[in-house]
């Protein structure tokens, strides 16, 4: 995705859930303009979504998901028989989900036109970006509601408190509860929540690193603020965000804004076409991180971009990143 994709993480709008009854099964993709049943078990649904409030009679069973993270909690869930189509990824779908994608139809490789939206008849879009509605593009939620067709986004996009791991069980649940599999999110999250058990008990009285994140940029360097998850990824791995008190989830800042905070490590996001070998060559070429202590020692953690967003791929981004900052407590 391009560098700027993460700006769109920057919605303040407040989420809040209020999920009823029970769950039951999703049931089997149905034709657009069905018609009109009686309300399934443990339903009605209601859910206020990053400003849009919508109560769901019955499980979505033409579902479109755009954004890796959100394709992969659908996956995660188990919800592949509910989908109609997919579109934009990042980096491959998680192995165990390889299955379960491949019988989904990919409609575009990146973002969808509204008319191929439109010609996939879905009855749910479930985005991971804001940028998933643009509205210049005529994906906007209105334009989509207007089309009969009910939508929701990820809530790291409209954050009412910190963005931590219990905002990724929320998301989890919402999901879940919008397609009556409420008993799958509690199984699915007990299993999420494995390796941060792991990394909390390897970490006990751990000195945190200094860390800075590097996600691209040669004028400006493209990094973390202190809103989004990778924050939190961050912490529980047994760092300190250099910038989270950058009141963004991205932000732009300075090399000498870098230098002058002097961090002991920078993790690098991987993603698009630059590589990871490029962007370590550019740090380690660069005069103003000459004397940082991260340059001079070579110190460079590595994360998928894919693993620092509100997705299930998270937890294994707080081990991934613990493991390599502090590759004794793992011994």
């Amino acid at each position: 995705m391009t560098v700027r994709r993460p700006l769109s993480l920057l919605l303040a709008l407040s989420c809040a859930v209020l999920l009823a009854g029970c769950s039951a099964p999703a049931g089997e993709p149905a034709a657009a303009g069905a018609p009109s049943e009686a309300a399934a078990p443990g339903f009605p649904v209601t859910l206020d979504d990053c400003g849009v409030r919508t109560t769901y009679e019955r499980p979505p069973r033409r579902a479109v998901s755009l954004n890796q993270h959100a394709t992969e909690v659908m996956l995660a869930l188990g919800l592949q028989g509910s989908m109609v189509g997919t579109g934009y990824l990042d980096d491959k779908v998680l192995p165990e989900y390889q299955a379960a994608y491949d019988g989904v139809k990919v409609l575009s490789r990146q973002y969808p036109s509204y008319e191929a939206l439109l010609a996939a008849e879905p009855d749910f879009v479930y985005a991971g970006f804001s940028s998933a509605f643009d509205e210049k593009e005529g994906r906007g939620r209105d334009a989509l509601g207007e089309a009969g067709i009910d939508t929701y986004l990820n809530v790291e996009q409209c954050p009412s408190g910190p963005v931590t791991m219990d905002l990724m069980d929320r998301e989890i649940r919402n999901v879940a509860a919008i397609f009556g599999v409420r008993d799958r999110a509690e199984a699915l999250i007990a299993r999420l929540h494995e390796p941060l058990t792991r990394v909390r008990e390897r970490l006990t009285g751990v000195e945190p690193v200094r860390l800075f994140v590097y996600d691209s940029g040669d004028k400006t360097a493209f990094t973390a603020g202190g809103k989004g998850v990778g924050d939190d990824i961050i912490t529980q791995a047994g760092a300190r965000n250099l910038f989270a008190d950058v009141d963004k989830t991205w932000a732009d800042v300075s090399f000498e804004q870098v230098a002058e905070r002097a961090p002991d490590w920078i993790v690098v996001y991987d993603y698009g076409d630059q590589t990871v070998e490029d962007k370590k060559r550019f740090l380690l070429s660069n005069p103003a991180l000459a004397d940082v202590p991260a340059i001079r020692n070579r110190r460079f953690a590595v994360l998928p971009l894919s693993s620092v967003v509100l997705g299930v791929r998270a937890p294994s981004a707080v081990e991934s990143l613990a493991r390599q900052i502090h590759p004794d407590r793992f011994e």
